[in-house]
This record gives C-alpha cells, sequence and structure tokens, in this order.
C-alpha cells in the first residue's frame, strides 16, 4: 500500500508517529512537510519526503491507496487527484473554516458523497482503548519513539504555545513541571 501524509503533517506532532507507525504497518510512506523537516521525516521512516514549498504531491503524477490529510488545509477535490481508483483519504484534523464546521465543512460534505463514489473519504475516529494497545505494542517492539522539538518548565508555558502557533515544531512540544 502507498500512502502519503499530507502536508502541515507529516514532520508535525501527530504526523511523526503517523509516519512512523504507517512504516511499522508495512505501508510504503510519502511525508509531505516543509523543507527544514524533510531529513526528519525521512530519518522516521518515511521513503520519500517531499517538500511541500517546491513540489505538488497532488499533482496527478503519483498515486496513492491512502492519503491522510493531517491538517484539513487542502480542498478534498485537490487531493482526490492523487488517489487510485479505490483509494481512500483519511481526515485527521481541520484547521481554520468558519464558527460552526471550522476546518470540517468540505470534509462533512465529502462524507456525505464517499458512499456513492468508488474513492472513499473518512473522518478519523479513534477507539481509543484499541488504539492505544497498538501504540502501546508498537512503542515498546521500538518501531514507534515520541519525535519531541523541546521541552518547556511549566513557568514558559506562553512560550511554548507561541512556538508551537508558529507551526515549526518537529514533533511534539513538552511541558514539564
Amino acid at each position: 500500500m502507498k500512502i502519503v501524509l499530507d502536508a502541515n503533517g507529516a514532520g508535525g506532532g501527530v504526523g511523526t508517529f503517523a509516519v512512523q507507525i504507517a512504516k511499522a504497518l508495512g505501508a510504503k510512506g510519502t511525508g509531505v512537510c516543509r523543507t527544514t523537516k524533510t531529513d526528519l521525516v525521512r530519518s522516521i521512516g518515511a521513503d520519500f519526503a517531499i517538500d511541500h514549498s517546491r513540489e505538488v504531491f497532488a499533482d496527478g503524477r503519483q498515486r496513492y491507496d491512502l492519503i491522510l490529510d493531517m491538517a484539513g488545509t487542502r480542498p478534498v477535490s485537490h487531493l482526490r487527484r492523487a488517489l487510485t481508483p479505490r483509494g481512500t483519504i483519511v481526515a485527521v484534523g481541520g484547521e481554520g473554516g468558519g464558527w460552526w464546521f471550522g476546518g470540517l465543512r468540505e470534509s462533512l460534505v465529502w462524507l456525505a458523497l464517499s458512499p456513492f463514489s468508488r474513492r472513499k473519504f473518512r473522518l478519523l475516529m479513534a477507539s481509543v482503548r484499541k488504539e492505544l494497545q497498538t501504540l502501546k505494542e508498537l512503542i515498546e517492539a521500538g518501531k514507534v519513539r515520541p519525535v519531541i522539538e523541546r521541552t518547556y518548565p511549566l513557568r514558559e508555558v506562553p512560550e511554548a504555545i507561541r512556538s508551537w502557533e508558529r507551526g515549526h515544531a518537529r514533533g511534539k512540544v513538552v511541558i514539564t513541571v
């Protein structure tokens, strides 16, 4: 299975886990991220890393069985160009958007249309107990490790939040007591 982890995601807090989990489960993965994160994304298991400031992964030249859309910042119609005929887009998050639906408005439309298409659209809905057990097993086996950009003492929470908001963190930002 060929998967791609969409921009604003492969080198971030959730994306670094997704890359490693995909690799541990046998997927051939491409991570899309900013220039400063391509080495990190390859080092944690991505077969390929695409710098989204230099290349558009959804231009239709490559086809993927699964696209994990980490931030929900690209239109689903754009992402579908990179899907195989029976591929699936999974929306992990949704940024921006309006007051009622945030960044999920378009996702909800595509979710409603998905049953009528060979290509599928899903929202990530976790069964916490099962997924946490799987994650625990992968961590214990050494196949997944948390990527931590930086730790901040509790008194520096405002700076930690500013760092996270800038979107430049490579992995997780951790607050310590």
